[in-house]
Parts: C-alpha cells; sequence; structure tokens
C-alpha cells in the first residue's frame, strides 16, 4: 500500500512582500481608528458646557396669623312699643316757616292715637308686657346687660373660606340671668351656618337680669353676634 499521503491541493506560500504588505495594512488600519477616536474626544471635549446659573426665589414667610378679637355682640335697641307719641306744646311759637327736611320721618297718625304704651308707635310691638310678663326695654328701669358671653364656634368650612358674616337673634333673657332656649327667633343673618353657634354662645353666656321697680323681670332683647376670619 501507499506509505505516504497525496495531498489534494498544494498550499501556496506566502512570500516576503506579501507580509509586509499586510503588516503595513493592519498599521494603517490600528492608526486610523486611533485617529478617529482622539477625533470623536477632541469634538466632545470641545463641545461648549451650559454653565449659566439660575438663582431661585426663597419662598416668603408665612404671615403672622392676624389678632384673636372677639365678635361684635351688641345689645340692639327693642322694637318699640306699640303705642302713642306725645305731643308737646311749643313754648315760642316760630315766626318764620321752619325748613323742610326731606329725610324726616313723615307724620303717621297711628303714632298719636293716645293709646297703647307712652313712647311707642303705631306699628311697633303690642304694647304693655308682652305675653308671659316678658317686658321690652323701654318698659323696665334696668334693662339686660351681657356680663360673659362665649366666643361663638365659626363653622370651619366658612372659617378657611374666609367668609364672614353675622347673625341678629331675639331672645328672651329670664330673671336669673340666662337666655330662654325655647325663645330664640332669627331676625337676619349672612350665612344659614353662622345661626347654631350665635345660638350656642348665647345659651352658654350670662347676662344680668332686667328689673322692674326693683324686681328682676323677663325682657326681650335683640342682639348681633358677628363671625369675624381669625377670631
Amino acid at each position: 500500500m501507499f506509505e505516504n499521503l497525496i495531498e489534494s491541493k498544494q498550499k501556496n506560500q506566502r512570500t516576503l512582500g506579501q507580509t509586509i504588505l499586510s503588516l503595513a495594512l493592519h498599521g494603517l488600519i490600528i492608526v486610523g481608528a486611533v485617529k478617529a477616536t482622539q477625533g470623536v474626544a477632541e469634538t466632545i471635549k470641545n463641545r461648549p458646557v451650559d454653565t449659566t446659573m439660575v438663582f431661585l426665589k426663597p419662598p416668603e414667610p408665612p404671615k403672622p396669623p392676624p389678632e384673636q378679637t372677639p365678635p361684635d355682640v351688641i345689645v340692639a335697641a327693642n322694637p318699640p312699643p306699640k303705642g302713642f307719641q306725645t305731643v308737646v306744646a311749643p313754648t315760642d311759637i316760630p315766626k318764620d316757616i321752619p325748613p323742610i327736611d326731606l329725610n324726616e320721618k313723615p307724620f303717621d297718625p297711628r303714632d298719636f292715637t293716645g293709646k297703647g304704651v307712652e313712647g311707642g308707635t303705631g306699628t311697633g310691638v303690642t304694647g304693655g308686657p308682652v305675653s308671659g310678663d316678658v317686658f321690652l326695654e323701654a318698659q323696665v328701669d334696668d334693662p339686660v346687660v351681657p356680663i360673659s358671653i362665649p366666643t361663638p364656634r365659626y363653622p370651619p368650612v366658612l372659617q378657611s373660606a374666609g367668609i364672614t358674616g353675622s347673625v341678629d337673634l331675639q331672645y328672651v333673657v329670664d330673671t336669673t340671668g340666662h337666655t330662654e332656649p325655647n325663645s330664640f327667633k332669627v331676625m337676619k343673618s349672612t350665612h344659614p351656618a353662622f345661626v347654631e353657634p350665635a345660638k350656642e354662645a348665647l345659651r352658654k353666656g350670662v347676662f344680668k337680669p332686667a328689673k322692674s321697680k326693683g324686681k328682676a323681670v323677663r325682657q326681650l332683647v335683640q342682639q348681633r353676634i358677628s363671625f369675624k376670619v381669625g377670631q
């Protein structure tokens, strides 16, 4: 048999020149790659950097809370009793025609009927003691005086919204200096949510009771409770 295998194809041997050319081409490729990398790096290095500084305005300090002041508590004049005005004859008869005041209340003949309580008006509250021996301010010697009325509870929703207002109430103060719970009547209110807190404050209030001829009596009172933000 055969002792030596015969090559199917004879290999071509590289010459020295081909080797040098291959090395030269590889070197050029490496140098080109290095130069390209350096160019990109230089481009990134030379790119302008935004160094603009922006100063933010610090937040303003919170405003101090407004001074808390108690609500306005005013004992308003009670409605006049139903009665009549007293006609006083002038001592000096004027010789000239007096000036005409257009803002003056017009003459009402019902105020001079001579019936009812003296000092009242024809369209006022029924004269004399009101039902249940409740007197008006004009009928007592010493009217009701508030001694201590707590600050009314401010409705949270209205307070947060900054809504102010007031409530005008009519009620009866008994002989012990306290309000009668069933006597409250709302005369005027800027918002319905203010009514109940105003009543609560007056129910907890203490008053000096009215006196007539040295005796404590029940009196009808009208009062305004005001609500201010910050109270």
